[in-house]
C-alpha cells in the first residue's frame, strides 16, 4: 500500500512539472527574466506594442525589439530615513535590442540601487547587449 501511495504521489509531481516553462521555439529568440534581489518581482509586459502572452519570459522573432518589463521592489528603510518603514516601488523599464537571433537565449536581469531600478540584457556569452531605461515608477 505504501508503494502505491508513493508512486501515486510521484506521478502527481511529475505531472505538475510539465506545467512549467514551455520549450523555446528554435525559430525565435528566448528572453529569460531574472530579478537579482530577494523579495522582488520581474514581469514581462510588452514586446514592441503587443502585450506579452506570459509574464514569465519573452519569445520574439529575430530582429529589433523593445521589451517592457514591470519590476517591483522594496526600498530599505536605510535609504529613506532612520525611523522609516520599507517603501515598495512599482516600476516599468524599457529595453531595446536591435539584433535578437533565432534560437538564441538571452537573460534580462533587474535590480535596484535605493529608489532607482536598473535592467540589463545579456546574451549567451554573458555580454551586456542592452540596458533598461525607466518608463515610470509608483510608490506604495
Amino acid at each position: 500500500m505504501r508503494i502505491l501511495m508513493l508512486s501515486g504521489g510521484l506521478l502527481t509531481l511529475a505531472g505538475c512539472a510539465n506545467f512549467g516553462m514551455p520549450d523555446p521555439d528554435p525559430s525565435q529568440a528566448w528572453i529569460e527574466l531574472d530579478a537579482r534581489q530577494q523579495d522582488t518581482t520581474l514581469q514581462a509586459l510588452k514586446v514592441d506594442s503587443s502585450v506579452s502572452d506570459d509574464k514569465r519570459y519573452f519569445e520574439v522573432q529575430p530582429g529589433s525589439h523593445e521589451l517592457r518589463v514591470r519590476y517591483q521592489f522594496p526600498v530599505a528603510a536605510t535609504n529613506i530615513g532612520p525611523d522609516a518603514e520599507p517603501l515598495w516601488r512599482d516600476c516599468q523599464l524599457n529595453v531595446k535590442f536591435k539584433d535578437f537571433n533565432a534560437g538564441q537565449r538571452y537573460q534580462l536581469q533587474a535590480g535596484s540601487i535605493g529608489f532607482r531600478p536598473w535592467a540589463k540584457l545579456y546574451d549567451e556569452q554573458r555580454r551586456v547587449v542592452g540596458q533598461g531605461t525607466p518608463a515610470g515608477c509608483q510608490s506604495s
